[in-house]
């Protein structure tokens, strides 16, 4: 029991004699660290602003800020969080560090949980973004991707929709097939009565030809005999004689 009020004790005093000191130590197994990561030339270009201790001020700054948001609206409280309680650890010419951030005036240290920090981060993302002049992708807190914005869900399921346009499909060739088949009766329809029409026409132009052959066949055969009523007048006149 002793033994370990003395570690507790002891690691507290280790923990605030850096802090004091300003060397935190932060491995990366370390349970409530994050690591980020920073592209400064992807997002600006030839515009990029160099990385220095300025800079990093101002990144711990921003945090404090997100931090004293986080407990703010989430909590109701306020914690007067500055660049102070933000420990970073690791920073590399690449622009990478790790970092971690402590409670305000506990005794003895207290580290804010991953959980809580990430919490914080997802709710002031933009405003940690603006300040760098950064954005998601050039600015990575290495395996938070649930401080990523959230994927817009579609108001209507995607199944839905499709069902929805395989079935107006659907509906405008029915109606088009219908449209067509009327289309098509109202014609052979016409046409049949047409044919009707015609019919009845054609045959009286028939009889009148064959009536005018008819005729003109007469009037040949009188042309070629004399009529019956001359050839009975030279009868009388013969006999008379």
């Amino acid at each position: 029991m002793w033994m370990k009020l003395l570690l507790i004790v002891g690691l507290a005093g280790i923990c605030t004699q850096a802090i004091e000191e300003g060397r935190w130590r932060i491995s990366e197994s370390h349970p409530q660290a994050f690591k980020v990561r920073l592209s400064l030339k992807a997002a600006l270009g030839d515009e990029a602003y160099a990385w220095n201790e300025n800079e990093l001020y101002l990144f711990k700054a921003a945090m404090a800020y997100t931090m004293r948001q986080y407990y703010w609206a989430d909590k109701g409280q306020q914690v007067n969080f500055t660049w102070e309680h933000i420990q970073t650890d690791n920073v590399t010419q690449r622009i990478s560090f790790h970092f971690l951030v402590t409670l305000p005036d506990a005794v003895p240290t207290t580290i804010i949980s991953k959980a809580e920090v990430e919490a914080a981060i997802r709710l002031s993302r933009g405003r940690i973004n603006s300040v760098m002049m950064l954005s998601d992708d050039t600015l990575e807190f290495v395996g938070l991707l649930a401080t990523l914005a959230p994927p817009v869900e579609p108001a209507v399921e995607v199944w839905l929709i499709v069902f929805g346009v395989v079935i107006g499909f659907v509906v405008l060739v029915g109606v088009f097939l219908i449209v067509s088949g009327f289309r098509n009766r109202r014609k052979n329809s016409k046409s049949k009565m047409d044919d009707d029409e015609r019919k009845p026409s054609e045959e009286r132009q028939g009889k009148v030809l064959q009536y005018s052959y008819q005729m003109r066949d007469e009037r040949q055969r009188l042309s070629r005999s004399p009529p019956q009523e001359l050839m009975a007048v030279l009868g009388v006149l013969i006999s008379v004689i």
